[in-house]
């Protein structure tokens, strides 16, 4: 509602203030078209840049992801595998305490 209040000001400062920037911009438009090739080629220097990296990229994506998957899957199968592994050293302790020790 307020914004429908101030539209009339908006409206009068902003063709005030642009007629007053016109010139300015007039000005200001042989510059740009002098700095155009600059920026053409900093868009090209970084499309080479880029194309140059993305193997790279993408195999650092892969390698990530592989290793993400095998943090998933051995933080699930761990916790599984703890009892069992705790049974297997129980019967390797009696085993090597019922056995006979080896006389050198």
């Amino acid at each position: 509602m307020v914004s429908l209040l101030t539209l009339p000001f908006r409206l009068v400062f902003g063709l005030l203030f642009g007629l007053i920037a016109l010139p300015f911009a007039l000005l200001a438009l042989p510059l740009a078209l002098l700095y155009l090739p600059f920026l053409l080629l900093r868009v090209l220097l970084k499309g080479i840049v880029g194309l140059v990296l993305l193997p790279f990229v993408l195999v650092a994506a892969v390698i990530a992801a592989f290793v993400a998957v095998a943090a998933i899957v051995l933080g699930v199968i761990v916790p599984m595998l703890v009892p069992l592994a705790f049974v297997a050293c129980c019967v390797w302790l009696a085993l090597r305490l019922a056995s006979r020790t080896a006389v050198v």
